[in-house]
């Protein structure tokens, strides 16, 4: 057992336990010791705090194993019966805020009571999108393009996925030293196209026509079903965006070994389940 801190928590305070796994750091090629959360004890600390509760979760590396390419995703096994049982909780909701687009997102069998969130903020479930305005057209076009000269310079293993205001390059099976390349190069070109952002993940870059982000999902929910606690669980660069949202009471938990603001951390979507498995039970 590793050292315990303290769930931050206006409820009962538990002393959370962590488990120790040495990681390389990259800055220095040295060791760093990552400290791991306990799943079961982690849970009741979100069991203890204060209702309304929503809980956030990201989809890919959470939820689901990565893949090399995103279709072959699936839940891993007794997820979807977990956040089927959080619904049965009075004050308990969830939502699942993902970078995948709805339509992606909707083949992975989640319960139907689940908020669904896509495309970092911009698709939300049962909610009309604003169409895109000329100027979103033009600057989509323009990105696409350039997202598909990236995918052709990082080479084999590269793709290119098209989403309703955005559009990103997918490298994880291509060559890591094209690929670093192709990357670096297009979000360059990205700072040129006026009103367009980038947001980097997990062997991918994502270019937007239209700003968004899941901080910015997770306030507008959290005031919707009026929160008194938030909590966000996610593996990605773009998840730090949902926790740097987050206030007073909430819980944010990292899954793997990437550097975070987050509170908390565990160590794969294996130990998201039983963490997921604790909730069900506890409440």
């Amino acid at each position: 057992m590793g050292r315990p801190f303290p769930c931050q928590s206006r409820g009962p305070k538990f002393q959370v336990m962590t488990t120790k796994q040495p990681t390389p750091d990259r800055d220095n090629g040295t060791a760093r010791t990552l400290r791991f959360d306990d799943a079961v004890e982690l849970a009741q600390c979100v069991v203890a705090a204060p209702r309304p509760i929503l809980i956030g979760l990201d989809l890919d590396g959470v939820l689901s194993p990565l893949v090399d390419h995103a279709d072959d995703a699936r839940l891993l096994d007794g997820v979807a019966e977990a956040i089927e049982q959080l619904d049965t909780f009075k004050d308990v909701a969830v939502s699942v805020v993902s970078g995948r687009a709805l339509t992606s997102m909707r083949t992975f069998g989640l319960p139907s009571h689940v908020h669904l969130i896509g495309s970092h903020g911009i698709e939300v479930a049962n909610t009309p999108m604003l169409p895109l305005t000329d100027e979103e057209h033009t600057r989509l076009s323009t990105l696409r393009m350039l997202a598909q000269e990236a995918a052709a310079m990082a080479g084999p293993g590269a793709w290119v996925e098209t989403k309703f205001a955005s559009v990103a390059i997918h490298v994880r099976t291509a060559n890591p030293d094209t690929s670093h390349w192709a990357l670096a190069n297009l979000k360059q070109q990205t700072t040129a196209v006026d009103g367009a952002s980038c947001k980097p993940g997990s062997n991918v870059l994502e270019l937007f026509a239209r700003h968004t982000s899941k901080g910015a999902a997770v306030v507008q929910l959290r005031q919707t079903i009026n929160a008194n606690t938030v909590v966000f669980i996610g593996d990605d660069v773009t998840d730090e965006e949902a926790f740097a949202v987050l206030r007073g009471n909430d819980i944010s938990i990292k899954v793997g070994t990437a550097p975070t603001i987050a509170q908390h951390r565990l160590s794969d979507p294996h130990a998201v389940l039983r963490w997921l498995t604790a909730l069900a039970s506890g409440f």
